[in-house]
């Protein structure tokens, strides 16, 4: 039997919500939520369909030591809510600079949660960094709303591959400096 590996990683706490390390019991949420085409094709990184063992693999990167990923759940269970119901994450990127990234499991889209867990990790800034990069597909104008709402500029145009698309994807691209 695996057990969880702690992760030296803070927990965020918020009045809806606490973003905290995932464990190895997320991943049936996670699969449940990744499962999704629609939400699968607004990400880099997932594929459709999920292969076995994506998910677990995922999970034991986000928990290793040298990671260069920090990933929080999303975790509304102290209100009756799902244990997962996003995830976030900070990629480093170099010194001080640090990329975000989020998803929604598909049932909490438009209700603000991605605000407010992109908020709570700003103003957490557990990694201390100056800046926050990001970067959107332009055919998802919620998420580059999320973006601005919360202070990011816009940058620039890019593309970005989808691994659910086997494509590359037109992207918005945004910073918010913190200094």
């Amino acid at each position: 039997m695996k057990l969880d590996t702690i992760v030296n990683q803070p927990v965020i706490e918020t009045d809806r919500f606490v973003l905290r390390p995932l464990r190895r019991s997320d991943q049936g949420l996670i699969e449940m939520h990744t499962a999704d085409r629609e939400l699968a094709r607004m990400t880099t990184s997932i594929p459709h369909p999920i292969p076995p063992g994506a998910t677990e693999a995922f999970i034991a990167r986000a928990q290793s030591e040298d990671r260069i990923e920090d990933v929080w759940a999303i975790d509304s269970s102290a209100d009756g809510q799902p244990e997962v119901m996003g995830l976030i994450g900070l990629t480093r990127v170099d010194e001080g600079q640090v990329e975000i990234s989020y998803w929604i499991g598909k049932a909490f889209w438009n209700t603000g949660l991605a605000s407010r867990a992109v908020r709570a990790l700003i103003d957490a800034n557990p990694l201390q960094s100056r800046t926050i990069f990001a970067s959107v597909f332009q055919d998802n104008p919620a998420s580059a709303r999320v973006l601005t709402n919360c202070g990011f500029q816009y940058l620039g145009d890019a593309e970005s591959f989808s691994v659910a698309r086997d494509a590359n994807v037109p992207t918005w691209t945004y910073s918010l400096k913190l200094d």
